[in-house]
Formats: structure tokens, C-alpha cells, sequence
């Protein structure tokens, strides 16, 4: 058993008051006992286990005070048509149904028992039916109320209770008056308690929502079997019972199914008329619109303040550039001034030099002397810089003629030797080029060796076709084969080969190679010299050409400057060089032919493989 402590105070009156506590362990027996397993089997605590007390106390003062309604049609009900009567009206409780208590019911059986049993009416002189009177259906009806199963069965298809829903056109304008009641007396069926009533207009969203949550995921214990037409009692055999159940469960599941949707149809209309829905949808709608247009409008600031700041930028580095571009151009007017500065001494200091010779005859004694002086002269002047031109031209000036002309033999001896040695250099990279050619060739090509035409061109195929190329070496072949004024047919193999021999050389010997490949582009592509000195040069090749190698970043400039400023455009040239900084009108058509050029030789190149690929 559980003890439970129990306190007592022990009060000892004298001078003064002494309160002494004393606690005791308990066991509950007798009624305390079943109390507590009472309250222990339920989870309940004692003051509800009061409360409950006090309501069946309530009950008890109901039933001293119950009122039995007289039911005028009792003495002409068919004991036979018992399943069609109202038990409730039998038993005088018409008024009360559902809501009666089982005391209650008891009382008004009794009440009535006292009034209309067979024996009574018989002692009073009335004259019995025998098993055709009235009393079986008071019988039938205390019998079917008195079990809470059967009660259950009976209030599931109570005749007073209205199923009607009301119409859309019903709740439309008065949509509180004509739901509320339809869902209070429909909530008599839910298997939980405290189910949520439909509230006003002024109920809160979330009291709402629990309202249709709740009668969306309805419960309902209503069941229908008090209108099985079969009873399986009757049934004569064991087959016959179960046909009985099996259409039985039929005809409850469909009536079971008729009234969800009752139900469904109940809440889905009273859900589409609900005005605060309406007012709550209208609201949401609005707070998000307000809430989309904030964020439009916080965008809308972020991409101002960004358009603002990358502005700003723009500006500072247009600022930025304008100033490099001034300071540039001041370094490029100050060079160009002081270019023009050294080359006026120099000039100068040519035309002293030759002035002076010319004075003292070249320092000849006779014609071919002066002619020979006259030569060496002008080689000192195309050779000599501008301090040597300054320090030979002092020496002239201070000295004598024999003096001079000492000076001026023995300035040309130092350009002379200069020179020799120059060339010198000159035949030795040749011969080094001569015997690497002799040394790698002789792999194809009918047996002869590659020549000094060829290598160059091979090594600008090299670079023209990338590695990544489609069938690379027979298209490296192909354009040599097509450029080539040897007539020697290359194949793919010796191509390869020659490219490998190529990659051995030396840096000097490479550079010998480009050098000579460059002196022959500009053999091939001089200009027609003038026969007319004071002939005005074309407008096609105005300004100074900058012979430096093209750039990336001036390869961008040009491609762009190409596509911004189409063939129909005036004075396209002079806008395509103002757009690329450090090249003239002519560097830019130059590189623009040059680019033709090598896209219509790698077409052609990659067409013959391909034709040859096919075939």
C-alpha cells in the first residue's frame, strides 16, 4: 500500500502558546482506499476528484427536482414498432435527451413504472392487452437508454436532430446567425471535449484557424447501427449471421461515409462565406505586398548607392587616366622636343663636319683622294654620334689641316674596323646556320636539305597552327607546301622532324633565323622609292611606322577598334589609330593585312587537309 504522511498540531495553552508538529505515515483503507485507485487509474488529482463530486451531488438535486413531460401518444404506441419510437418522449424526457443522466433516467423510469405498470392499471379496473400493451415499449425504451452502448447507437440517429446545412445564399449576408448554431448542435458528435466555437467578427487569426483545424480533422463517434434492417440474432445459422454483419457494415460505412462529407461540406461552406477569411487573405496580401515593395525599394537604394559608388569610380579612374594620359603626352612632347633638339646638333654638327672638310679640300691632293675623303666623310656622319661628331669637330676647329685630317683617318679607321667586325659576325652566324641546316636535312622531300627560305617559314607555321590544331603538321605542311618558291613537297613526317632538329639550336642561331625571316618581309614589302624628291607622300601612309612588335593589349585594342568602326564609316582609320595608343594610321592597316593574310593561309591549309581527308 502507499503511506501518506499525515501532520498533526498539538495547541498547549499557558503563558504562552507552543505549536508542536507531528507527522504520521498513513495507509488509505476502506472507500479513502478505492478513492485513490480511483484517481490513480484516471491521472487525476484530488481536488478534481472533489470537483466531480460536487457535480454528481448537483445531479442528485436535479433529480429531487426532475420534471417528467407526459407523452399523449404512449397508450396508442405498436410494441411491435419499438425500434421507431422515441425513448426519450416514453420516459418523459423528451425535453432533456442526450443530456440526461443516467439517474435521471432512472427517476423517470420509475416515475413512469409507478404510473403505467400492468398490475396499477389493472387494480384501477383497466383492461390489459396482454403482450400487444403500451408497457413493452416503456420497457424497450429504458432498456436501449440504460446502456451506454446502445444509448450511443440511438442518439447517433436521434429523429429530432437537424442534419440540414445551410446554403451559401443562407449564410451570405448573415453568416454568424446561420452557422453558429449548426456548428454548436453538430459538435454534440465529436469524440473530443471543448470543441472551439465559431466566434465573431472580432475573433483573432489564430482563434480561427484553430476553429477550422479542428473541424477540418473532425473526430465524430456518430455511428449508425441502430438502423441495421437485419438483426443477426435472428440469423439460423452461422453463415447466415455473418451475411447479416457483412451487409450490415456496409450500410453503416455508407451512411458513416454520407455524413463525413456532411460534415466536409458543412466546413468547406461556412470556410468560403467566413468574412474574416476573406479579411484575413485581404490583410496577408496586403503585408506581403508591403513587404515586396520594401524589398524592391531596399533593392532599388542598394543598386543606387552601388550605380553611385561604381560611378564615382569611373570617374576617378577617367580623372586618373586623363592625368597619366596629359603626363604621358608631356614626357612623349618633351622627348619628341629634345629628339628634335639632338637631332638639329646633330645636323648640325654633320653639316660642320662637312663644311670643314670641304674647306680644306677633304684633305686631298688630287680628285680621287678628295672623292675617297668625301666617302669616308659621309661615313662618319651616318656612323658617328653626336658627342664623337662634337669632340672630331672641335679637334678640326683647333687644330691644323695636317692635324685634321690625322683626326678624321683615324676616326674612319675605328668606324672601318667597327664595321669589319660587325661583318664578321654577321658571316659567322651564317655559316653557323649554313651547317645546322646541312646537318639536319636530308629526311624526305626527294632527299634535299631544308633552305634558308624554308626555315623561317616553318617556324612562323609553327606559331600561325598551335598545338590543339586538327591534323596540326599535315596542315603545317600544306601551308608550307602553298607558300614555298623552292618547290620541294613537304610531308607531315619531315615537317615533324625539322621541328624537333629546330628546338636543338642554339638561342644565337634562332635569332639568326628570325632576323633573316625579317630582313626578307621587308625586302618583300618596301615601298616603290619615290622618283620625285619633292613628291607629297600618300595619305595611306602618313606619320613614322613603329616597327615594334604588336602586343596583346594592342591586338585587343585593334580587334575591337575593327568591330566598333565598320568599312562604311568615315575616316574609319584615323578613329581605328586614335584608339590604339602608340600606332600610327599605317602600323594599324599594315597589322590588318597581316592578320588577312595569315587567316586566309590557315583556311586554305586547313581546306586542302580536310579535302584530302575526304578523298
Amino acid at each position: 500500500g502507499l503511506l501518506l504522511p499525515l501532520c498533526t498540531i498539538d495547541r498547549k495553552w499557558g503563558s504562552d502558546l507552543y505549536l508542536t508538529t507531528h507527522c504520521h505515515n498513513v495507509e488509505p483503507v476502506g472507500r479513502w482506499f478505492e478513492a485513490f485507485l480511483k484517481r490513480r487509474n484516471r491521472n487525476v488529482s484530488a481536488s478534481f476528484q472533489e470537483l466531480e463530486e460536487e457535480e454528481e451531488l448537483s445531479e442528485e438535486s436535479e433529480d429531487e427536482e426532475l420534471q417528467l413531460e407526459d407523452f399523449p401518444l404512449l397508450r396508442t404506441l405498436d410494441p411491435k414498432d419499438w425500434k421507431n419510437q422515441d425513448h426519450y418522449a416514453v420516459l418523459g424526457l423528451a425535453h432533456m435527451r442526450y443530456k440526461a443522466t443516467q439517474k435521471q433516467i432512472k427517476a423517470a423510469h420509475k416515475a413512469i413504472v409507478l404510473k403505467h405498470h400492468p398490475d396499477k392499471r389493472k387494480a384501477a379496473g383497466e383492461q390489459i392487452v396482454g403482450d400487444g400493451d403500451y408497457f413493452t415499449c416503456i420497457t424497450k425504451a429504458i432498456e436501449i437508454l440504460s446502456d451506454p452502448v446502445k444509448r450511443r447507437a440511438f442518439d447517433s440517429v436521434d429523429p429530432t436532430f437537424d442534419n440540414a446545412v445551410p446554403s451559401k445564399g443562407e449564410g451570405k449576408d448573415n453568416f454568424f446567425e446561420a452557422y453558429a448554431p449548426v456548428f454548436e448542435r453538430n459538435a454534440r458528435w465529436s469524440s473530443k471535449k471543448h470543441v472551439p466555437r465559431l466566434g465573431t467578427m472580432d475573433s483573432s487569426f489564430e482563434d480561427v484557424d484553430h476553429f477550422y483545424s479542428v473541424w477540418y480533422n473532425f473526430e465524430s463517434w456518430r455511428e449508425f447501427s441502430y438502423l441495421d434492417e437485419e438483426e443477426k440474432d435472428k440469423a439460423e445459422c452461422r453463415d447466415e449471421r455473418r451475411w447479416i454483419e457483412k451487409q450490415n457494415r456496409a450500410a453503416r460505412a455508407t451512411r458513416k461515409k454520407e455524413e463525413m462529407n456532411r460534415l466536409r461540406t458543412l466546413v468547406d461552406t461556412a470556410y468560403s462565406l467566413d468574412p474574416r477569411i476573406k479579411k484575413f487573405k485581404d490583410d496577408e496580401k496586403a503585408r506581403k505586398e508591403n513587404e515586396k515593395k520594401a524589398k524592391a525599394d531596399a533593392k532599388r537604394k542598394e543598386q543606387e548607392e552601388k550605380e553611385r559608388a561604381r560611378q564615382a569610380e569611373l570617374d576617378a579612374a577617367r580623372m586618373a587616366k586623363e592625368k597619366e594620359e596629359e603626363e604621358a603626352k608631356l614626357v612623349a612632347q618633351q622627348a619628341k622636343k629634345e629628339k628634335e633638339i639632338q637631332k638639329k646638333a646633330i645636323k648640325k654638327e654633320r653639316q660642320k663636319l662637312r663644311t670643314t672638310c670641304k674647306n680644306w679640300n677633304y684633305f686631298g691632293d688630287n680628285e680621287s683622294d678628295s672623292v675617297k675623303m668625301m666617302e669616308d666623310v659621309e661615313k662618319l656622319c651616318d656612323r658617328l654620334e653626336l658627342v664623337s661628331l662634337q669632340s672630331l669637330n672641335e679637334g678640326l676647329a683647333s687644330g691644323s689641316k695636317e692635324e685634321g685630317k690625322v683626326a678624321v683617318e683615324k676616326q674612319v679607321q675605328e668606324v672601318n674596323a667597327q664595321l669589319q667586325k660587325e661583318k664578321d659576325a654577321e658571316v659567322q652566324a651564317r655559316q653557323a646556320v649554313r651547317t645546322a641546316v646541312q646537318a639536319s636535312g636530308g629526311g624526305g622531300g626527294g632527299g634535299k636539305g631544308w633552305n634558308e627560305e624554308e626555315l623561317p617559314l616553318l617556324i612562323k607555321a609553327v606559331n600561325l597552327f598551335p598545338a590543339g590544331t586538327n591534323a596540326r603538321w599535315e596542315v603545317i605542311a600544306n601551308y608550307m607546301n602553298l607558300h614555298s618558291t623552292s618547290g620541294i613537297k613537304r610531308t607531315a613526317k619531315d615537317v615533324i622532324n625539322k621541328a624537333k632538329n629546330l628546338q636543338k639550336l642554339e638561342p644565337g642561331q634562332k635569332d639568326e633565323i628570325n632576323k633573316k625571316a625579317f630582313e626578307k618581309f621587308n625586302k618583300e614589302h618596301a615601298a616603290v622609292p619615290q622618283t620625285v624628291d619633292n613628291a607629297v607622300p600618300s595619305e595611306r601612309f602618313d606619320g613614322e611606322s613603329n616597327t615594334a612588335s604588336w602586343t596583346t593589349e594592342e591586338q585587343k585594342l585593334l580587334e575591337q577598334a575593327l568591330k566598333t568602326y565598320p568599312v562604311s564609316t568615315p575616316e574609319r582609320w584615323d578613329k581605328i589609330a586614335a584608339a590604339v595608343p602608340g600606332r600610327t594610321k599605317k602600323d594599324c592597316m599594315k597589322r590588318y593585312k597581316e592578320l588577312v593574310e595569315m587567316v586566309k593561309a590557315k583556311k586554305a591549309a586547313q581546306e586542302q587537309v580536310g579535302s584530302k581527308s575526304k578523298k
